[in-house]
């Protein structure tokens, strides 16, 4: 008995002294779920959780960030092992599945809540989304009107509102 605890103490000990080397990004591109898919499947990316960010209102529902004028847009926290992918890695998927012209949403998600955000968490993060940015409107000869916000804090949407979107979804 003693044997199998110690292993998992040992096992808990080194989870936790890999998981202090995990990364988090956080970026809004319209619909949170629509987003999680384009990163679900990146080497690296360990997580994709669907949320808010950027609002006034404390643990916003998505009642209040889609009825009501909270400020938050829907947005996707990504856990990812720098080891494995990097931060511009991220970011250039991220410009892949969204319309940085849009200021009204992406694709058919229209409204506030919707349109894309870069958050930054350093002075690193803002100087790789400056960069790309310039390349970007270099390429395509557009001022990109995709937001870049401070990272302040992050709402995870509820498991119970995923299911009954995808739900109705699947309805219509």
């Amino acid at each position: 008995m003693k044997k199998y605890l110690f292993m998992i103490l040992i096992f808990l000990i080194s989870t936790s002294a890999q998981s202090k080397n995990f990364k988090k990004v956080y970026f809004a591109g319209g619909c949170f779920w629509c987003m999680e898919e384009s990163f679900d499947g990146v080497e690296g990316v360990l997580s994709t959780v669907s949320g808010y960010s950027g609002g006034h209102l404390k643990n916003p529902t998505y009642h209040d960030v889609i009825y009501k004028d909270t400020g938050h847009v829907e947005a996707l926290e990504l856990t990812y092992d720098p080891n494995k992918v990097n931060y511009e890695k991220l970011l250039n998927i991220f410009w892949r599945n969204i319309d940085p012209f849009d200021s009204e949403g992406q694709f058919c998600d229209k409204g506030k809540s919707y349109r894309s955000v870069i958050f930054y968490q350093n002075q690193l993060e803002k100087e790789l989304i400056d960069k790309s940015f310039k390349n970007l409107e270099k390429k395509f000869g557009k001022k990109i009107v995709t937001l870049v916000w401070k990272f302040e804090e992050f709402y995870q949407a509820k498991i119970i509102t995923k299911i009954i979107m995808k739900k109705i979804l699947f309805v219509i």
